[in-house]
């Protein structure tokens, strides 16, 4: 890549107790970009030494202000206001989560794309689990990763470029969305006349380290907050956003359950024949999903949580909803465990076994 474009791009990473992942994130940079490029870290509050981690590679970090609760969004509007502090003309943001590594390509891929089509405002490309086999949640978020098409999109997910000029003129994420901010943002994008785009590239690989059923249920929750807020927001036409999915969790979570269960009386157990509804889309997810070409036991997983999901997420709009009637601020739903501290450099990183 040329010096050219190398200085029109700048690099913003957020993240919180991410330990090994950030080490992995930070080392994935290209070395050009220690040459030209900008790179702010941000972090919310971690306390396993994240902040120290990137200061020795020579990466500015911004601590975000706690006494706020945080979000993604607010953390990601930090630090584009800082590198534009630092460098007012550049061009090409290319946000990064702590929890994955940029993949060796895309920089130059995703800034080729930009330059050869000016409409496009955000271009992201394919996600992939470092450690897919390692747990069944993270097989869960193998195949989430596969679900998304390529070409002209609606939304792009948290490791995105996106131009700079675009960005500012939308204002950023919206603060208070604690989940799904970037469909979110995506909307607003789209509406001010972007254009999104998934080109064929593989951009970074995730490492969600999830091991235990409370954190999926964590993440479900947070799913379901995400719905409502996102479709409180954007549910008027043409958009519609989440409407769909919003109404599936009250039907599925609520409504189908908590009926079946009170006409048994009246229908001397028959009722209950409803909620076979639960394993028969299970196992239509599974038979859709090994079609795909995933292993049986991706599958599984995968038909699982789609059909689990709606219980966890009833929890998560309600909360959405009563936090709304409350005038409370939306908190964000972790589902992280905090990591032991970041050792020097190079060095091997213990995860605390909170077990």
């Amino acid at each position: 890549m040329s010096d050219y474009l190398i200085s029109k791009i700048g690099v913003v990473i957020i993240g919180r107790n991410e330990g090994e992942r950030l080490i992995r994130c930070l080392e994935s940079l290209p070395a050009q970009l220690h040459q030209g490029v900008t790179v702010i870290y941000v972090d919310s509050g971690s306390t396993d030494g994240s902040c120290e981690a990137a200061s020795e590679r020579r990466i500015e970090v911004v601590e975000l202000d706690m006494s706020i609760p945080f979000t993604a969004s607010r953390a990601r509007n930090v630090g584009f206001e800082r590198l534009r502090q630092k460098v007012p003309q550049v061009e090409y943001v290319q946000f990064i989560d702590g929890d994955c590594e940029l993949v060796e390509g895309w920089i130059t891929a995703a800034v080729d794309t930009f330059e050869r089509e000016p409409d496009v405002v955000a271009v992201c490309g394919w996600t992939r689990e470092r450690f897919p086999e390692r747990t069944m949640y993270n097989r869960i978020n193998e195949v989430n990763w596969h679900q998304f098409p390529k070409g002209t999109i609606l939304n792009f997910a948290g490791n995105v470029m996106i131009r700079a000029e675009a960005f500012a003129e939308v204002g950023g994420y919206d603060n208070a969305v604690i989940a799904a901010e970037d469909d979110e943002l995506s909307i607003r994008l789209r509406q001010a006349g972007g254009k999104l785009l998934r080109i064929e590239k593989e951009c970074t690989i995730h490492d969600v380290d999830m091991h235990t059923v409370f954190q999926w249920w964590q993440r479900a929750k947070r799913t379901g907050h995400a719905y409502a807020q996102v479709s409180y927001l954007h549910s008027a036409p043409p958009e519609r956003k989440f409407v769909r999915e919003i109404r599936g969790i009250w039907l599925w979570g609520v409504i189908l359950p908590i009926s079946a269960l009170a006409l048994v009386p009246l229908t001397y157990g028959l009722s209950l024949i409803a909620l076979v509804r639960y394993p028969l889309t299970t196992l239509r997810i599974f038979y859709k999903t090994r079609r795909q070409g995933f292993s049986w036991k991706h599958s599984l997983a995968w038909g699982l949580s789609c059909t689990m999901l709606v219980f966890p997420g009833v929890i998560g709009a309600s909360k959405f909803h009563l936090d709304r009637l409350f005038h409370r601020q939306h908190e964000i739903i972790e589902h992280k465990g905090p990591e032991m501290p970041v050792t020097h450099a190079n060095q091997p990183i213990r995860i605390q076994n909170n077990g």
